[in-house]
Order: structure tokens, then C-alpha cells, then sequence
């Protein structure tokens, strides 16, 4: 049953890779209204998944307030580290004004590995409760749908064709798949390994969410859009609560 729910989650996470093609839309003032609109949501999602699930799982399960706190932590440091090398790389290639494909590649490659992570992290938490891992699911859902259509753009401008970028992108997303695999061979023969993966996942979740996302929105000053946004988070966060039914 863990195998099915986390199989099917992945792959719903890599068919959002195809999402991108709204990149398209000819109304692109629509389109960027709704992006912030799904960042908000990403949010109150991210926070809502950290706080009402993955906490509380993490403290009954390992019950050590002082190692789940150290663990939080480190899933902050290793998510600012791990966004460090992908932007330093992304950096150096975007200075390649020659090869243009190579800012492609380095795209599709940093979406590559953070969807490795993203089925790590799917299939521990689906390891641990089948609620905490439908939490977890929408809310890498959610971060999702807005990042992939940022990396389509890109691919776009780098001179793909509008199917090889969306396969491409695909292909990279795809690695989610390889990443609940790998959790799910490693869980069976490590007992505590998703236990542990947990607060690591809250501390990345926590980070994307305050370090890459509220930044975003703070972009847009106008009070109408901040309110927007702010009722966008509250129903993200009511979307994770509403899912305590399922316990």
C-alpha cells in the first residue's frame, strides 16, 4: 500500500512538469497573477504540512525535542547549501552568453537533483503515516506548479522547441520517481531512516518556504495583492489542517 500511494504520488509530482506549457499563454498578466496567487498557496502549504504534520509526527515518533530540533536545523543548512552550489553553477552559466544551452542544461540539472530530494522526501513521509505523506504530497504540489513553469521559460529562451522543452523537463522531473525508490529500498533496511529524514524535510520545507517564496511576494507591494497573497497562505495552511481527518 506505501509502495502504490508513493508511486502514484511521484508520478503525479512529474506530470506537473508539463504545466509549464502555460508559459504560453498570450495573457501574460493573468498568468503572472496566478503565479503568485500558487506561491501563496506554496506557502501556507509548506507551513501548514511543517507545523500541523511533520512536527508533531516527528516529536511522537522520536520523542527527543533536543535531536529533532538539531535536525530541523540541519535540513535549513542543507537546503540554503544545496540552493548555494545550484546558484553558483547557474551563476557561471549565465555569463555563457554563447551557449545558451548550457543555462538549460544547468537548469535541468538543479531540477533534476531537487526532485530527487522531493521523492526522498514523498516517500519517507508516506513511510511514516499515509496522512503525513498526502500532506507532504500537495504541498511539494503546490511549490511545484510555479517553479516548473519558471524553468520552462528558461528552457524556452535558451531556444528549445516548445515539446523537446517540455520533455526535457519531464525527463528531469522524472527523478523524483529514482528518489522514492531509493528511500523505499533504504527505509526497508534502515527503520529509522524516514523517522529522521522527517525533521530534515520540515527544516527544508520551512527554508523554501520563508527563504525563496515570501521574498517573491514581497515584490508586489500593492495592498490588494498582499491581501491576496495573505488569504492565499491562510487557506494553504487550512488545506494541510483539513487533512487531520484522514488520521
Amino acid at each position: 500500500m506505501i509502495i502504490f500511494y508513493t508511486l502514484t504520488s511521484v508520478i503525479v509530482i512529474s506530470l506537473i512538469s508539463f504545466i509549464g506549457v502555460l508559459a504560453l499563454v498570450p495573457k501574460k498578466e493573468f498568468l503572472n497573477k496566478s503565479v503568485f496567487v500558487l506561491v501563496s498557496l506554496a506557502v501556507g502549504a509548506l507551513l501548514g504540512d511543517v507545523f500541523v504534520h511533520i512536527i508533531p509526527e516527528s516529536y511522537e515518533e522520536l520523542g527527543d525535542p533536543t535531536l529533532i530540533s538539531l535536525l530541523i536545523i540541519g535540513g535549513i543548512l542543507l537546503f540554503f547549501i544545496l540552493e548555494k552550489a545550484l546558484h553558483w553553477h547557474h551563476h557561471t552559466a549565465e555569463h555563457a552568453e554563447r551557449h545558451p544551452h548550457h543555462v538549460a542544461n544547468i537548469i535541468l540539472i538543479g531540477d533534476g537533483v531537487h526532485n530527487f530530494i522531493d521523492g526522498l522526501i514523498v516517500a519517507s513521509s508516506y513511510m511514516v503515516s499515509i496522512e503525513v505523506g498526502i500532506a507532504t504530497t500537495i504541498a511539494v504540489i503546490f511549490h511545484e506548479i510555479p517553479q516548473e513553469i519558471g524553468n520552462f521559460g528558461v528552457l524556452i529562451h535558451a531556444g528549445y522547441r516548445t515539446s523537446k522543452a517540455l520533455w526535457y523537463n519531464f525527463l528531469s522531473a522524472l527523478t523524483a520517481v529514482a528518489g522514492a525508490i531509493v528511500a523505499l529500498v533504504l527505509g526497508s533496511a534502515v527503520d529509522q531512516f524516514a523517522l529522521w529524514l522527517l525533521p530534515i524535510t520540515a527544516g527544508g520545507f520551512i527554508y523554501i518556504a520563508l527563504s525563496d517564496l515570501v521574498p517573491e511576494l514581497n515584490k508586489d507591494l500593492r495592498m490588494r495583492q498582499g491581501v491576496i497573497q495573505v488569504v492565499a497562505i491562510v487557506v494553504g495552511v487550512l488545506l494541510m489542517t483539513a487533512l487531520l481527518v484522514l488520521e
